[in-house]
Formats: C-alpha cells, sequence, structure tokens
C-alpha cells in the first residue's frame, strides 16, 4: 500500500541557506469559548534542492522523511512566484561647491523670519 503524505500551502519567508527554505504556513481554527476565527503561524524548515524559492513564493509542501535535525518537509512545486521589484540606485552628480551653499542658505532664512516680528513688536 502506498501511503499518503501530508501537504501543506505556505509562503517562503526566508531563503538565505543553502538548499532550505523557511515557509510560514497559516492555519485558521474557531476558537471554542470566544467563537473567533484565530489565526496560527507555523514556520517550517523545508528542502530546496535546486535553490529556486524566493521570499514571497507561495510553495506547496510534502511530508518526507528527516533530512537534518528540523527540516522533515520538502518543496513540492512552486504554485506562484513573487514579484522581483529592480531598484537601481539613481547617481547624483553634486558638486562639493553647491553642497556646501545650499545649508548657508538653509540657516540664513529662518534668522531673517525671526528678526521681522521683533521689529514689529518694537514699534
Amino acid at each position: 500500500m502506498e501511503r499518503k503524505r501530508k501537504t501543506r500551502l505556505g509562503r517562503v519567508v526566508s531563503n538565505k541557506m543553502d538548499k532550505t527554505v523557511v515557509v510560514t504556513v497559516e492555519t485558521r481554527r474557531h476558537h471554542p469559548v470566544y467563537k473567533k476565527t484565530v489565526r496560527r503561524m507555523t514556520r517550517y524548515k523545508v528542502h530546496d534542492e535546486k535553490n529556486e524559492c524566493q521570499p514571497g513564493d507561495t510553495v506547496r509542501l510534502e511530508e518526507s522523511r528527516p533530512l537534518s535535525k528540523e527540516k522533515r518537509w520538502r518543496v513540492a512545486e512552486i504554485i506562484t512566484k513573487a514579484e522581483q521589484i529592480e531598484v537601481r540606485p539613481v547617481e547624483l552628480e553634486v558638486q562639493p561647491e553647491e553642497a556646501v551653499a545650499e545649508p548657508e542658505e538653509a540657516v540664513a532664512e529662518p534668522e531673517e523670519a525671526i528678526a521681522e516680528p521683533e521689529e514689529e513688536a518694537e514699534d
């Protein structure tokens, strides 16, 4: 007889380890006393053989034999890939003279604003 393995759906939280990802699985249960829906989040260390998973991906986990001290699950498939936003640094061309001149002007303006009300008070 072939035994059916447990499966879960979750979201990849971290992929900083080699061939391992951390997946958060959210379950919702009805609280017996308060009659409210309660969210419970469980984190699993999951084996990712090809290092394909990125943070934000939705994956299907499959139960497996113990692979390490904490790994008991494998990535069965990647259901949806997370959108990767590329951010390129903008090169600012600031000359040293302009960088020094701007703070002096900013300091000069508040002094003038403070001096005007004093003159009005003396009149």
